[in-house]
């Protein structure tokens, strides 16, 4: 079984920074109400931008192989949060937009299933905790 390390070090008050093996930093930071100096973005988003991540480069290499020629691709993630503490996400929507012509809507569910159902290990993850919806439009570029 394979092992990943992560570290992370305050810098000042909730602004934290940390890497991975891939050895890439990032800051992490909350609002000045709590402390923070709102220098990075919150852990709590870098999940959302894991999810959008993982799925996204299936995705896209999904179509890479099919020879889908792509002039753009783009993802709205929205999340709903359970009120009061702690608050976690409860439902999480991925809105998949491609952008080109001559791109398939049957090319496109497929990778988008591929996905969701086999290679995105953040998928499988966030499907134990809760409920993940997807949806797409294709955007024709005549």
């Amino acid at each position: 079984m394979a092992e990943k390390k992560a570290y992370i070090k305050q810098l000042n008050g909730i602004t934290f920074v940390g890497k991975t093996d891939s050895n890439h930093w990032i800051t992490m930071d909350g609002p000045k109400e709590f402390g923070g100096s709102d220098a990075g973005i919150r852990p709590k988003e870098l999940l959302l931008l894991g999810l959008g991540g993982c799925t996204g480069s299936d995705v896209a290499s999904i179509l890479q192989k099919k020879r889908i020629k792509l002039n753009g691709f783009e993802m709205n993630i929205t999340a709903e949060l359970s009120d009061g503490h702690p608050s976690v996400y409860t439902k999480i929507n991925i809105e998949y937009v491609f952008y080109g012509n001559d791109i398939k809507e049957s090319d496109v569910e497929r990778a988008i299933e591929l996905s969701q159902t086999k290679y995105c290990g953040v998928t499988a993850m966030f499907e134990k905790a809760m409920e993940i919806t997807h949806s797409f439009k294709i955007v024709s570029e005549d």
